[in-house]
């Protein structure tokens, strides 16, 4: 593990800036950078912002002074990096804009977006942050044919299907402590605890009660359990064949499974960051179990679109990873959620 800051050479407010990163762990930045005093606030998604005043404390703290071409080359190798073209998009104010979209006139779900998005954020996550939540929430557009990104304002609220597909996928790794099964299930107890104040008030008639926006997104009892199972589903990947919601979600989920070789290979450097405290041969063995798994479903993507797009480069990627960890030596069984 190492330290790494580049020369301050990007101005910006009255002065000039370096990034401060780690190439194996984002707690072992997190760390350093509070030991210096360094607030969250400085932290953008992979790196620090440290001003050129502060360069040489970090350096004398233990970072390594290195170029900035070298910097980026090791976060890329790290998996740490998130490219340029998902930052936009992974940033609070986007998502929040993506969220109120998605329960526009709802009174009270803009403190429930604030609270997911901050937790989507939180800075032990590495594949598990806000570049996977918009990954999924895409993917999840492009299985029903809208388009990726957020939605024009002059298309309706979301309802049936679609709505809890999506509330699922935005509450599905909100609690992410790297347990399996635990995560999932806090996760929709989570779900249940943050959308049920959001149902309408049987006296919604009376005075200082709130009401619900024409045309806006309406949600009941039934959705707010809906919702909550399929944050469930997400810890097996095996939904019943006629479960439509099910499927959307589990498929938009394990999309990442058949991206292109460069880009699984970054998701894979990710995974195994989030569990840098992970002895090396207790993750081997973890990891290898849950390709296992995936492998030994019936199908790794149970929508008919999913399974053109995604299927046959998934099998490939998982059975490249896993024929490497065999090289390594693994013995199958349980492990971290990976």
């Amino acid at each position: 593990m190492a330290l790494l800051i580049d020369p301050p050479t990007w101005p910006a407010h009255g002065t000039s800036w370096s990034h401060l990163v780690s190439d194996s762990s984002l707690d072992e930045l997190h760390d350093f950078a509070e030991r210096l005093g360094l607030g969250r606030r400085a932290f953008d998604l992979d790196h620090y912002d440290v001003p050129a005043g502060r360069h040489a404390d970090c350096v004398a703290a233990g970072a390594q002074d290195v170029s900035g071409r070298e910097l980026i080359v090791r976060l890329r190798a790290s998996g740490l990096r998130v490219p340029a073209r998902e930052r936009g998009a992974a940033k609070a104010a986007a998502l929040l804009s993506r969220w109120d979209s998605l329960v526009r006139g709802l009174p009270g779900a803009r403190e429930v977006g604030e609270d997911l998005v901050a937790r989507w954020h939180e800075p032990h996550r590495a594949y598990h942050g806000p570049a996977h939540l918009v990954h999924v929430l895409d993917s999840l557009a492009v299985l029903e044919g809208r388009s990726p990104g957020v939605p024009s304002p002059a298309e309706p609220a979301p309802s049936g299907t679609s709505l809890h597909a999506q509330l699922a996928l935005w509450f599905h790794d909100a609690v992410h402590e790297g347990v399996a099964g635990d995560d999932e299930e806090a996760s929709a107890a989570l779900a249940v605890d943050r959308l049920s104040p959001l149902l309408p008030r049987p006296t919604a008639s009376l005075p200082g009660d709130r009401a619900l926006a024409p045309g806006g997104t309406h949600l009941t009892h039934d959705d707010v359990a809906e919702v909550a199972r399929l944050v469930r589903l997400t810890a097996t990947h095996d939904p019943a064949p006629d479960d439509e919601a099910g499927a959307l979600v589990c498929d938009a989920d394990l999309a990442i499974l058949g991206s292109a070789p460069d880009r699984y290979a970054r998701y894979v450097r990710q995974v195994r960051a989030e569990y840098a405290h992970v002895p090396d041969e207790q993750f081997v063995a973890g990891r290898a179990a849950v390709l296992e798994q995936l492998l030994a479903l019936p199908s790794l993507f149970r929508t008919s679109l999913g399974r053109d797009r995604w299927q046959e480069r998934a099998e490939q990627n998982l059975r490249t990873e896993l024929a490497g960890l065999t090289a390594r030596g693994h013995a199958p069984g349980g492990g971290s959620r990976q």
